[in-house]
C-alpha cells in the first residue's frame, strides 16, 4: 500500500496540479487569440451542432492523436527526454503515480493534445466528457492491477497496455505512446503488449527520489551540473 517514494507522489497529486493549470491555460490562452483570428467562425457552429457524444469521441481522438505526437517526441528528442524520464523513473506502479509528472512535461503535451480540439470550436460539454474519462483512464492504466480487457485492449488502453510503456526491459522501450487509444500505435508500428505484466519498470537515467529534486534535474541536466555518479549516489541506483 505504502510503496517506496509514496510520499513524494502525494507531493505531485497536490501541487504539481496547480503549476500545471496555470502554465497550460497562459499557453493555450495565448495560442488561441492567434487562432481565432485565422479560423472562421463557421467552422465552430458546424462541429457543435453534432450530436454530444459524436463530438466526445471525435475529441478523444483528435486530443489522442496530438497526445501520441507529443509524448513520442518526448521519447525521441533528448532535451524533452530529460523532463519525461522523471514520469519513467517510477519503479512500482500505482494509482498514485500517475501524477508524478514534470510541470513541463505536462503542459506541453496538454497543449499539443487539446490545442486542436479548442481550435476546432467542440463544445464545452463534449470537451468535459473527455476530460473526465481520461482522467479516470489515466488512473487506472497506473494502477497495480491485472484487469483485462480482452478484444476491447486494442481500442482502449488497459493497464496491460501502459504498464508496457513504463516497463525497464529493453523489448519495451519506445512503445505504447497512446494516451486512451492503443490502435493508433498499431498504425504506427509502436504497439507492444505481451500477453505477462513486466517484470522491471524504471529507467536507468539517475532521476533523484524528491520533489524539489526532480524538478530541478531535467534543467541540471540541460547545463551538465548533475553528474550521473553524484545522482546514483543520491538515489542508491548502481545501474548505468
Amino acid at each position: 500500500m505504502l510503496r517506496k517514494h509514496w510520499l513524494n507522489d502525494v507531493i505531485y497529486l497536490f501541487f504539481n496540479g496547480i503549476l500545471i493549470k496555470l502554465g497550460f491555460v497562459a499557453l493555450v490562452g495565448a495560442m488561441m487569440f492567434a487562432i481565432r483570428l485565422v479560423i472562421p467562425e463557421g467552422m465552430f457552429a458546424v462541429v457543435q451542432a453534432q450530436p454530444i457524444w459524436l463530438q466526445a469521441i471525435e475529441v478523444t481522438l483528435v486530443a489522442d492523436i496530438g497526445f501520441y505526437l507529443a509524448h513520442r517526441a518526448f521519447h525521441s528528442v533528448p532535451f524533452l527526454w530529460k523532463f519525461h524520464s522523471v514520469h519513467h523513473s517510477i519503479e512500482e506502479m500505482d494509482w498514485l503515480a500517475a501524477h508524478r509528472v514534470h510541470p513541463v512535461d505536462q503542459i506541453a503535451t496538454m497543449t499539443a493534445s487539446m490545442l486542436p480540439v479548442y481550435a476546432l470550436g467542440f463544445s464545452g460539454s463534449a470537451i468535459a466528457i473527455y476530460a473526465f474519462i481520461y482522467q479516470a483512464q489515466s488512473l487506472l492504466i497506473h494502477s497495480n492491477t491485472r484487469i483485462r480487457f480482452g478484444p476491447l485492449k486494442w481500442v482502449l488502453a488497459s493497464p496491460q497496455f501502459h504498464h508496457w510503456h513504463h516497463a525497464n526491459e529493453r523489448q519495451a522501450y519506445d512503445k505504447n505512446f497512446a494516451g486512451q487509444l492503443p490502435f493508433i500505435d498499431a498504425l504506427a508500428g509502436t504497439l507492444y503488449m505481451p500477453e505477462r505484466m513486466p517484470r522491471v519498470y524504471g529507467t536507468d537515467d539517475p532521476v533523484p527520489p524528491l520533489y524539489h529534486q526532480q524538478l530541478a534535474y531535467p534543467l541540471k541536466q540541460i547545463a551538465g551540473r548533475v553528474p550521473a555518479a553524484e545522482v546514483s549516489a543520491q538515489t542508491g541506483d548502481s545501474r548505468p
